[in-house]
């Protein structure tokens, strides 16, 4: 049975089945805001594919402007019969996109499977920094992968181990603008798409704003971050973290139990202010791709005051949150990628919504109130076979946002839809 599943992991499953074409026909939807498609669509035909980009804004079309873009402007209600048209004019291959909850991603899937055409989905990834996510039909919520940790440990016996490689570059500087840049090309080419509604909660001109107070502010953000970081490991008070996700994720509107940020805030904040030893602090870390618009720190200290704990009570704006990690008691997660590098470091979880990391042996399974107190490491053997499995299956080295991430992420990416595996560097 294991010698099935592996085969499944190593061999044609990943990318097209067997018997298609070394030539691919390659649709591309919506990938992340920036240049990850462009590069993407670039390395693909230098490999001597065909390359199709579906746009449905103006930010799409601005990162683009390669041969093949199709520009697309009519309703959602009339996208499934166009997308299937699609792919069955142009022989697509493969289907290439960014989060598979998105309105115009769900059916495209649905169709996909209905066809017989693989998907390969890209998020952000499982296991980091240095990894993202590229799995086939779906992901975190929608992953294939089990939570038996029986399952990895005996699949990873049959795996070599991990390859080395290198770190790579990460810009926030970039990452904001080139999200100003793919709002403003959103919200000047409104009347050529006019039927485009964002996946994201905010009008694009509310979050760009947001991107650039932040940019503003970054210095004092920086300083503030540094001097918390500072007192929290030289002092020995023990503390738990509480990374925040973004407030526009599908991991938190279709994967969780909360319907915001704020509800997930409250809930964490009431069980630690009940429940908690005395002598503790709450370390809550803002997501470092957080668009500025909502002041989660104020938000945080509202309700902090409201439970007689803001004295218990830190926000971290900035920041590389693994030193912080390293040191703390436990991490409270809904169902954030942070909980993977906390595992690494043999650092207690529990995830309060779906994870593909939430399994007896890895995450705590008796709920908040008593984690707090009881909060037992994973298992490090498991977590070992777990990560093995995941970068067999669905992780590529690299990153979004440097040059050379995003080099090393094309390679890796092209050589997974082609049936092939590098060797990370």
């Amino acid at each position: 049975m294991f010698r099935e599943e592996l085969a499944s992991i190593t061999g044609s499953g990943r990318s097209a089945p067997r018997g298609a074409p070394a030539q691919r026909n390659v649709l591309l939807l919506q990938g992340l805001m920036g240049r990850l498609f462009r590069r993407l669509g670039q390395g693909l035909s230098n490999a001597g594919h065909n390359v199709f980009k579906v746009n449905f804004n103006g930010g799409d079309r601005l990162f683009w402007r390669l041969p093949g873009g199709i520009d697309y402007r009519g309703t959602l209600k009339e996208w499934p019969e166009t997308f299937r048209a699609i792919v069955q004019d142009n022989a697509i291959t493969d289907v290439v996109l960014f989060g598979d909850c998105r309105a115009h991603h769900v059916p495209a899937i649905a169709i996909c499977r209905e066809l017989g055409v693989p998907v390969h989905v890209f998020e952000e990834g499982y296991i980091r920094p240095d990894w993202v996510t590229l799995e086939l039909g779906g992901v975190n919520g929608h992953s294939e992968l089990p939570s038996d940790p029986e399952w990895y440990r005996k699949l990873a016996a049959q795996l070599p181990p991990i390859p080395q490689h290198s770190q790579v570059p990460a810009s926030f500087a970039r990452r904001a603008i080139e999200g100003l840049a793919y709002n403003c090309g959103d919200v000047f080419t409104r009347w050529y798409y006019p039927h485009w509604e964002n996946h994201r909660p905010w009008h694009p001109l509310v979050e760009g704003v947001g991107w650039a107070r932040k940019l503003w502010r970054g210095r004092e953000r920086r300083e503030d971050a540094a001097a918390l970081v500072h007192r929290l490991l030289e002092s020995d008070t023990p503390y738990y973290l509480f990374p925040l996700q973004l407030a526009s994720d599908a991991q938190i509107r279709l994967h969780s139990p909360f319907a915001t940020m704020n509800g997930a805030i409250m809930l964490v904040l009431r069980s630690f202010a009940e429940h908690a030893p005395q002598g503790t602090r709450l370390v809550v870390k803002e997501h470092p791709l957080d668009n500025g618009v909502v002041d989660w720190r104020q938000e945080v200290r509202s309700m902090a005051e409201t439970l007689s704990i803001a004295g218990r009570v830190d926000y971290l704006g900035f920041g590389d949150i693994v030193p912080v990690a390293q040191r703390a008691k436990g991490m409270v997660t809904i169902n954030s990628t942070s909980g993977t590098f906390a595992l690494d470091m043999g650092v207690p979880v529990i995830a309060l919504g779906q994870a593909i990391y939430d399994m007896p042996d890895l995450t705590f399974q008796g709920g908040i109130n008593r984690f707090w107190s009881e909060c037992p490491p994973p298992d490090p053997e498991t977590f070992a076979a777990f990560r093995r499995v995941l970068v067999e299956k669905c992780l590529i080295p690299g990153g979004f946002f440097s040059e050379e991430a995003l080099d090393k992420v094309v390679r890796h990416a092209v050589a997974r839809l082609e049936g092939r595996t590098l060797t990370p560097e």
